[in-house]
Formats: C-alpha cells, structure tokens, sequence
C-alpha cells in the first residue's frame, strides 16, 4: 500500500496524519440535508410556484432535453451566437465548481485542505474537469487530476499547462483499489463522458468507472453521470451523489437519485431557451448555478 501511495504523488502525505482521515466514514463529506435556503426561494419567489409543485424540475416545467436536443443547442451556440468552445469550456466549469463549492464547502471536509480527485474525459466534458479543477484550487481546495487520455489540441494542451502551473498534481495511473480513494479523498468530480457519449465503455474508463462503482465517498458528475445513456440513464453504472447539468438537464436526469442536482452554466440567451422551451428558472442575484429541488 504504501508503494502505492508513493506513486500516487499527491503530496498529501507530507505533514500530518489529519490529511488521512479513516475516521469519519474515510475522508467523506458529512451528509447535508436539504437546498439552500436562497436557493429553494429563488425557484418559488421567481415563479410562484407552491412547495407542493416544486417537488422535481419536470413538475416545474424545466425541460429535460434529449441528446440530439442538446447537440442541437449547443452547435447553435456556436455557429449563430459565435460562442466559442473555450469560452463555454471556463463557463461551464466555473459553474461546476461553484455549485461543488456550495454542496461541499471546505468545511464539511474532514481533511484539511480539503482532497478532491477529478477524472477527465478525451473530450469537451474532460475540459471542464480541468478548468473545474483550477476554480476549486482557487476556492481553497486541494484537486488532483487523472488525464488518461489527451487530445492533442492546443486547448486541452492549455487547460493542462494552467493546472500544473497551478501546482495541480496529475496521477499517472489510476488507483484500483476504492479504499485508498476513500482514504486519500473527501470528493470525486467524475469529468468522463458527457452528452455525445454513445456505444461502450473503452478501457482505460471502463475500469476506472468499476472502481468508482465501490468507493463510498461522494461523486459528483458533470452533465451526465459517465457510462449512462444520455436519455436512460444506467442503474447498473456509478450512482453520484451530485449532478452538475450544463445548459438545460438531460432526459437521463430524471433518473438522478442524488442528494443535490444543480443547474449551471448561466450562457443561453433568452431567444434560444424559447425557441427550446428550456423553461429554465431564474437564477439568484448574480448567481451562475442553481440547485433544483
């Protein structure tokens, strides 16, 4: 074991026990019960909707949006609105770690600073991992990144380059065993596969998802819950505690058995969310995520 932790090269090892907790359920985020204040109002004094009528997105009338839906948006993103892909990439991953900052502070973390793993993806869901990680390494926590598999573009390539410069470790290889996750870590932001995900599960993800099936601290994916169908979801792949939607939620959300489901990434215009009947509901102040009930 110990090998193992050397070669993790987390450099968590290097003060104090107190960054080990096997206490305490091994480094997990104590449960939280229920949505923020602010936010619960901001979904009910935004649309006078009744408690009773809060009680899902669909019941709200939040649309959740199917693969070639979302494909759709996010191609007009870019071609009629000139967004562009880095653009929307440092939008969407401020989101996410906004919203993880706001379901796990630092302080619900039995370790200090608090250890988040971060696993990304070959694509665009894989970007947002990594600019996900330079926020939380901003907000005060501790991230560590596995990166398998790169592609060769100048944007990932940058998005890498910011997060080493930030003194962000990247694993080589992936802990096979859920206990040493369970002990090194307070968090895991699955980053993996996002909506255009289709077909199986290639290695080196496939046993990177089995071992992520077992470990007992939180995971929180971005958009999708990596291995699910994007419209079905997959009872039988991981099973997060948090959500991260991106845009609008996707169909395989309404699978989500999860303590918290956030929307983020505060970016369409209002023209588009009509033309989809996004229907989303109003953001807080000047908020860029939101925790749906």
């Amino acid at each position: 074991m110990s090998g193992l932790r050397a070669l993790l090269g987390l450099g968590l090892l290097v003060s104090s026990g107190s960054r080990l907790v096997a206490a305490a359920g091994g480094g997990r985020c104590p449960a939280r019960r229920g949505p923020p204040a602010a936010a619960a109002a901001a979904w009910g004094g935004g649309r006078g909707s009744s408690a009773s009528a809060m009680q899902s997105p669909g019941r709200s009338g939040v649309k959740f949006l199917s693969q070639e839906e979302a494909q759709a948006i996010d191609q007009e993103l870019f071609t009629e609105y000139k967004f562009s892909v880095d653009q929307l990439m440092e939008l969407a991953g401020l989101s996410c770690a906004t919203a993880i900052a706001k379901a796990y502070p630092p302080s619900s973390f039995p370790n200090s600073p608090p250890t988040v793993l971060i696993v990304c993806g070959p694509g665009n869901n894989g970007g947002d991992g990594l600019v996900c990680a330079r926020h939380l390494k901003m907000f005060g926590y501790e991230p560590t990144v596995h990166y398998p598999k790169r592609p060769g573009k100048a944007l990932f390539e940058g998005l890498t380059t910011q997060c080493q410069k930030m003194d962000i470790p990247f694993l080589s290889e992936f802990p096979s065993e859920a206990t040493l996750i369970d002990e090194l870590y307070g968090l895991v932001v699955d980053a993996i596969f996002g909506f255009s995900f289709k077909g199986a599960v290639r290695e080196p993800f496939g046993s990177i998802l089995r071992t992520l099936e077992q470990v007992t601290v939180p995971i929180a994916s971005i958009d999708i819950p990596s291995g699910w169908d994007v419209e079905k979801g997959n009872p039988d792949s991981i099973q997060p505690d948090m959500l991260i939607s991106l845009t609008a939620p996707k169909k395989a959300a309404q699978h989500f058995a999860g303590r918290y489901h956030f929307l983020g990434g505060r970016f369409v215009p209002m023209a588009l969310q009509q033309k989809y009947s996004l229907h989303l509901p109003p953001y807080p102040e000047t908020d860029c995520v939101l925790q749906l009930p």
